[in-house]
C-alpha cells in the first residue's frame, strides 16, 4: 500500500491533476495547425512585382491604370464613368505566380499560413466588389495558378486562407445588374430595394458600389454555402484550407455557422475565421475563430500607458473565460491591416511598437502579420496603408526584420506559447501571466513594463511542478533570474516585456547528477 501512494504521490507531482486531464487535449492542441499560427497577410497587387507585365498590360486597360512599383498610392478623385475612385483602380501588377516565387521568403520568416485579401474578378484592386464568385480576377491570374500555389505552401508545410466577401457584392455583378434593372429577376429578392433610402437599395455603409445581399433569402445560402458546386466548395476544389469571412460581424450566426460547417465538411480541420470588432464572446459558437480586435485594443491602451498591467492581465483572462481557450488560441492576434493605419505609423516609438510586437508572439492567439511590418513599412490610412512591398528594405542591417524575425522563432521553438494555456499572475504595476502546457519544460513566464521608468515585482508563480531554487532565463535579453519556492523577483526596465523559461537545473544535474525533476517525462 505504502508503494501504491508513493506511486501516486510521484504521478500527480508529474502531472498536476489540473493538467493530467488535459494532457489529451494538448496533444490534440499540437496537431492542430490552427493554433497559435503563425499567418502573413498579403494584398496580391502589391507584394511581389510579376515577371510578365507587359503581357499583362491589356488587362489594366481605363478607368484603370498600371503604376510603377515606386510609386506610393494615395487618395485620388472618383473616376469618370464609374462608381469608384481612381486609387481604387490602380493597379502595381502582383499576381499569384509572382507571388507563388515567394514561399521561400514565408518559410525563412517562419510563417504557418498564407492569408490573401479577395481574389476574385472584381473592377477595384481591392476585389471587395465581386463580379463573379466563381471566377479569378484575371489581373491575379486563373484556377491553375491558386492551385500551384496551394500546392507549393502544402509542400512547406504551409495553408492557404482566402478572404471571403459574403455580406455584399459588387455593383457590376450579373446578379445585382439583372435585380436592378428587372423587377422579376430571379434574384430580385436577394438585396434589399427601397426607394427611400441612398442609391434605392442597400450597400454596405451606404457604399454604391457594394449592395447587400438579404441573408434571409434561402436562396442566398444555397448558392453560396450548401449546393454541391456552391462558392464555398468550389474553392476547396483548389486546395485552400479555409476562410476569413468578412464584415462577419453583420453576418447572422446562422449564416456563419452555415459556413462553418459546409467548409469542415469539404476540408475537416479547415479555418473559418470572422473579421469581428466585437467582443469575442458567442461568435466562436459559429466560427473557428475571430480577428481579436478587443485584444488588439486592450494591447494599444496599455502600450500607451492607459491601461495598468494588473488590469490588463485580469481583461485577458475574463476574455479566455468567457470565449473558451481553444477558441482564443485560432483566433488571430493583429497590431494592423489593410484596413488599419500601419503599425510603424500608428507608433512611430520604437520601444512601444517593440513592446506590442513582443506581446503579439506571447498573449494566447494566433499572429497575423501584415505584409511589410517586418520590414518596417509605413502608411496611412487606405490606400497609403495598400503599398507595394518594399522589397529594397531587405537589407542585413534591418533592425525591425531583425526583431521580429528573432520574435517569430521563439514562439516557434516554444510549444506554450502557441497552444498553452494563460495564467494570470498577480502583480502591482506589471502586465505577468504564465503560458503552461502538460510539460513544465515549456513553461513560459511573461512580464511587461508599459511605464516610463523601471519597476520592482514579486510574483507568485501559480504552478506547483515548479522547483524551488529554478532559475529563469529570459529569452530576450538572455539573463538569469532565480526564484525560490515560487516566488520571483525581478527589476523590469522601461517599456520591457520579458519573456521567461525555467532552466531544468541543468548545470546542477550535470555536475551532481541529482535533479528535483527526475520523476518528470522530459528526464525519463
Amino acid at each position: 500500500m505504502k508503494s501504491l501512494f508513493i506511486t501516486w504521490f510521484l504521478l500527480t507531482l508529474s502531472t498536476p491533476l489540473s493538467l493530467a486531464a488535459e494532457t489529451s487535449s494538448f496533444d490534440e492542441r499540437r496537431a492542430d495547425w490552427r493554433n497559435g499560427a503563425i499567418t502573413y497577410q498579403v494584398f496580391v497587387d502589391r507584394f511581389a512585382p510579376t515577371t510578365n507585365l507587359e503581357a499583362k498590360a491589356k488587362l489594366y486597360s481605363a478607368p484603370k491604370s498600371l503604376r510603377p512599383w515606386s510609386e506610393l498610392p494615395k487618395r485620388e478623385k472618383p473616376a469618370e464613368d464609374s462608381i469608384l475612385w481612381t486609387h481604387e483602380l490602380a493597379f502595381w501588377g502582383g499576381d499569384l505566380k509572382s507571388l507563388s516565387g515567394k514561399i521561400d521568403y514565408l518559410k525563412e520568416l517562419g510563417i504557418d499560413a498564407l492569408y490573401l485579401n479577395p481574389i476574385v474578378e472584381a473592377q477595384s484592386n481591392h476585389k471587395y466588389d465581386a463580379i463573379d464568385y466563381y471566377k479569378i480576377a484575371p489581373e491575379y491570374g486563373n484556377f491553375e495558378d491558386l492551385k500551384n500555389l496551394s500546392s507549393q505552401l502544402h509542400n512547406n508545410n504551409m495553408r492557404l486562407i482566402l478572404d471571403g466577401v459574403f455580406n455584399h457584392i459588387g455593383f457590376q455583378s450579373h446578379w445585382f445588374q439583372d435585380a436592378l434593372n428587372n423587377h422579376n429577376s430571379r434574384y430580385r429578392d436577394w438585396f434589399l430595394f427601397d426607394k427611400t433610402i441612398t442609391n434605392g437599395y442597400v450597400g454596405w455603409w451606404g457604399v454604391a458600389n457594394l449592395p447587400e445581399f438579404d441573408w434571409s433569402n434561402s436562396e442566398i445560402l444555397n448558392e453560396i454555402v450548401t449546393k454541391p458546386e456552391s462558392v464555398i466548395r468550389h474553392y476547396f476544389d483548389y486546395g485552400i484550407d479555409g476562410w476569413r469571412l468578412d464584415v462577419a460581424f453583420e453576418m447572422s450566426p446562422q449564416a456563419l455557422k452555415a459556413i462553418s460547417d459546409v467548409s469542415h465538411q469539404e476540408k475537416p480541420g479547415s479555418l473559418v475565421i470572422g473579421e469581428v470588432w466585437n467582443y469575442p464572446k458567442d461568435w466562436t459558437n459559429s466560427l473557428d475563430a475571430v480577428m481579436n480586435f478587443t485584444l488588439r485594443e486592450l494591447m494599444f491602451n496599455f502600450a500607451k500607458g492607459q491601461l495598468s498591467g494588473d488590469v490588463f492581465t485580469k481583461q485577458i483572462h475574463q476574455m479566455v473565460k468567457d470565449t473558451g481557450i481553444e477558441a482564443i488560441l485560432r483566433s488571430w492576434l493583429l497590431l494592423d491591416n489593410h484596413d488599419t493605419k500601419r503599425l510603424m505609423t500608428l507608433y512611430p516609438d520604437q520601444d512601444q511598437r517593440r513592446l506590442l510586437q513582443a506581446l503579439q508572439m506571447t498573449l494566447p492567439g494566433a499572429p497575423l502579420i501584415y505584409y511589410g511590418v517586418e520590414l518596417g513599412m509605413e502608411g496611412g490610412e487606405d490606400p497609403e496603408n495598400r503599398a507595394p512591398m518594399r522589397w529594397d528594405l531587405l537589407q542585413p542591417d534591418n533592425e525591425a526584420f531583425k526583431y521580429l524575425t528573432h520574435l517569430i522563432a521563439l514562439r516557434q521553438s516554444h510549444p506554450a506559447l502557441k497552444v498553452g494555456n494563460y495564467t494570470p499572475l498577480i502583480s502591482n504595476q506589471a502586465l505577468a501571466f504564465l503560458r503552461t502546457t502538460d510539460r513544465i519544460d515549456e513553461t513560459i513566464v511573461v512580464v511587461a513594463n508599459n511605464s516610463n521608468k523601471s519597476i520592482s515585482e514579486t510574483l507568485m508563480l501559480q504552478d506547483p511542478r515548479i522547483m524551488n531554487g529554478e532559475e529563469f532565463v529570459d529569452l530576450l535579453s538572455g539573463r538569469i533570474y532565480p526564484s525560490r519556492s515560487a516566488i520571483l523577483k525581478l527589476n523590469i526596465p522601461s517599456q520591457t516585456v520579458m519573456i521567461l523559461k525555467p532552466k531544468m537545473w541543468p548545470d546542477h544535474t550535470k555536475r551532481t547528477g541529482h535533479s528535483a525533476y527526475k520523476h518528470l517525462d522530459v528526464y525519463k
